[in-house]
């Protein structure tokens, strides 16, 4: 009977800690699906801000096409990258960071060739949008530095013991972090030369 009595004991002691384990990582999974979409949504902001700035240039200046065109094909392919958060990979982050990153390198290009149009710096429209555009750069960086918190604290539980064995046994598997572009940490060059 004391035998019966005790895998009774452990049988549920062990499910309410399998339990428990798996209603955390639901909920840190649920945090890191929500963090992501706040990601995409500040991408999403900056490729709906993308098209307003790309005619204001046209509208003020006799801008180069190549220039306005690497934008709009960055723009492009950076909207038609998806991610499942559920099911995310570091080499489907990855692709989603390049093709962002790529956004990025040709608005810096379009912005530093505004530098030769002066009449275009001094317009009102195009102040705003570069200010909204700016503005949202920093919104992305901390919407991805939040990811990565949520990452984090997902990736503990996953790890830990013996959170680790409920993982293991229900599926959940480490989720990936945003990582710093390579050269990154090297300061732009900035040339007006052509």
């Amino acid at each position: 009977m004391k035998k019966w009595l005790l895998i009774i004991i452990v049988a549920v002691i062990a499910g309410f800690t399998l339990m428990s384990s798996y209603n955390g990582l639901v909920k840190a999974e649920e945090e890191i699906d929500s963090v992501w979409a706040n990601v995409e949504s500040q991408y999403q902001r900056r490729s709906d801000l993308i098209p307003n700035l790309v005619n204001t240039v046209k509208g003020q200046a006799n801008f180069e096409q190549e220039t306005l065109t690497g934008v709009i094909e960055a723009r492009a392919k950076a909207t038609q990258t998806k991610i499942d958060p559920a099911n995310m990979t570091e080499e489907q982050l990855a692709q989603f960071q390049q093709n962002q990153d790529s956004v990025g390198s040709a608005l810096s290009r379009l912005l530093v060739s505004v530098e030769r149009y002066p009449e275009l710096k001094a317009h009102e429209g195009f102040m705003n949008l570069q200010a909204q555009l700016e503005g949202t750069e920093n919104r992305i960086n901390v919407a991805r530095n939040k990811f990565n918190e949520a990452a984090r604290v997902y990736n503990q539980k996953v790890r830990q013991f013996p959170t680790k064995l409920a993982a293991m046994i229900l599926g959940f598997k480490e989720k990936p972090y945003f990582k710093s572009t390579a050269g990154a940490e090297n300061a732009p060059t900035v040339s007006f030369d052509k």
